[in-house]
């Protein structure tokens, strides 16, 4: 099925097909986007609504620039969807492995590979605990140590 060839109507009218209506056959991007917030809108369960709202936008953004989306999809509906904080939490903490990972490389030099990847398996809780131990840290015996401390 080729979405960008199919009339928008149908994805509209279905609460389950509205993330895809974005894709949809348009000669106005503004009325198209404009129509799927206003249906975004009217969904009554606020966890479904906001379920939507997260993946619309996703989706969204596959055709259109974020201004033109951020103007007819409500950016606070979306902030609260379960994609949308799984996103950021994901990108929390790749910014937290790769901190991590250079104040480690600053402090030790090249930090062996599998230490990386064993701090790369952390949690963003115990990337923070690791980002204050670090710096008590003076040998990269007392990394591993540390890292061992938190498989147990």
């Amino acid at each position: 099925m080729r979405l960008w060839e199919e009339d928008s109507t149908l994805f509209l009218n279905n609460q389950a097909l509205l993330p895809l209506a974005p894709l949809t056959q348009t000669d106005s991007p503004a009325t198209l986007l404009s129509q799927v917030g206003n249906r975004i809108a009217r969904i009554s369960d606020i966890d479904v609504r906001q379920n939507i709202a997260g993946c619309t936008e996703i989706l969204a953004g596959l055709k259109f620039d974020k201004t033109l989306i951020r103007q007819f999809l409500r950016e606070d509906i979306m902030k609260e969807s379960v994609i949308y904080q799984d996103i950021l939490e994901q990108g929390n903490k790749q910014g937290e492995q790769r901190l991590i990972i250079r104040q480690l490389n600053r402090r030790f030099s090249e930090i062996n590979p599998l230490l990386i990847e064993r701090v790369r398996g952390l949690s963003i809780e115990q990337l923070e605990t690791l980002g204050e131990a670090l710096l008590d840290f003076s040998e990269v015996a007392e990394l591993k140590a540390w890292l061992n401390q938190q498989e147990v």
